[in-house]
């Protein structure tokens, strides 16, 4: 049995060997190497909606019922040909996790477009970005295995933040986030063969303790599946509804160093370079800084800016690494031949392959 809060209950099978949790805590930043390089996502952002059934004490992107936003399929490929234009490759799709009973308008809205649930808008939503030459990658957080067979053949990749394995007061409330479901969420992801993005908050009340659990519960999803492409290392950050400091620089060094050192070498350790110094933790793992758009905000961070290309170079520079730009989805779970595998569906595949200018800006970054 799992103590990891609600992994029971969804029946998740995840267990933490004290010893590799010990030596997780041993890590620091002296205990890995820097990054032979760093690499970037351009995309386009695309609130889908703000209604979510969580009401964490940190979290500025949810709207309360009767003020959440749902955005039009016009208002979607607007932004998705704007994006292209300006040459992006992502289309990343966040809204809060399934709207409850409370936001009547927003299910009215859905199921006046025809609509019967969120997930069956997303896959709408995604069909316009293909359409529009972007590569869709949704972050819808918690899901069933039903809803993400829903929408997984038009994503290249998806993805949703564990955060923590520990039951943190930041969750707190009668509608508090379940970490026994991220981690289903997770293991679906890899049970359905989806390429997948996840990741820790740092700061949110958790030990360190229970960021060696979590990490570790990561690891071993992703070992049991091969899924999980990138894990975030992402500090809470101040804002309107969260006025707790920052985590320091020490920590973030120390939190980085844990993440490269427990994962598996595949796995790409990132920081958002609009939330964290990435300077100061480039000699401790970081290998990815993210998905960077150069044509709309951070909508979960809006007072957090996202850099220039020229302030990425900046970055990798300080490091002494070079910089490339990436797909969502990476490299290694492309097909060497054809336009499908195991991880990848036909559609996704044909856009990758597609001889029209969104097919070659794609080739054209993986050959960067």
């Amino acid at each position: 049995m799992s103590s990891i809060p609600g992994a029971n209950e969804y029946g998740v099978d995840v267990a933490i060997d004290d010893r590799e949790r010990q030596r997780a805590l041993d890590v620091r930043p002296g205990d890995v190497e820097p990054a032979e390089e760093l690499t970037f996502a351009r995309n386009v952002f695309l609130p889908l909606t703000t209604a979510c059934r969580y009401t964490c004490t940190y979290c500025t992107y949810y709207d309360v019922p009767g003020e959440a936003s749902l955005m039009s399929p016009g208002d979607v490929r607007e932004a998705c040909r704007t994006g292209a234009d300006a040459g992006c490759t992502e289309a990343l799709f966040t809204f809060g996790d399934d709207p409850d009973d409370r936001y009547t308008e927003v299910h009215d809205q859905l199921a006046a477009w025809g609509h019967d649930s969120i997930h069956d808008y997303l896959r709408k939503a995604c069909e316009i970005a293909l359409e529009e030459g972007l590569l869709p990658h949704a972050n819808p957080g918690d899901q069933t295995r039903e809803q993400m067979e829903v929408v997984a053949d038009v994503n290249a990749s998806m993805g949703v933040m564990l955060e923590t394995t520990a039951d943190v007061q930041a969750h707190g409330g009668p509608r508090a986030k379940s970490p026994g479901q991220r981690l289903n969420t997770i293991d679906v992801a890899g049970e359905l063969g989806v390429p997948f993005t996840t990741g820790i908050l740092v700061g949110v009340g958790e030990t360190w303790a229970d960021r060696a659990e979590s990490l570790l519960a990561i690891r071993e999803l992703h070992e049991r599946h091969g899924h999980v492409q990138e894990v975030i290392v992402q500090p809470v950050s101040p804002n309107e509804r969260w006025h707790e400091d920052a985590p320091d620089e020490s920590t973030m060094r120390r939190a980085v160093a844990m993440a490269r050192a427990v994962l598996p070498d595949e796995v790409a350790v990132q920081v958002p370079p609009n939330l964290a110094d990435a300077r100061s933790v480039l000699d401790c793992g970081v290998e990815d800084l993210g998905g960077v758009s150069p044509v709309t905000d951070d909508y979960i961070n809006p007072d957090y800016a996202w850099p220039a290309l020229r302030e990425l170079e900046d970055i990798a520079d300080h490091g002494g690494v070079p910089l490339r730009e990436r797909l969502p989805v990476y490299e290694r779970f492309l097909p060497e031949e054809g336009v499908a595998n195991e991880w990848l569906s036909e559609r996704i595949g044909r856009a990758i392959d597609a001889e029209d200018e969104a097919g070659e800006r794609y080739r054209t970054v993986l050959a960067d």
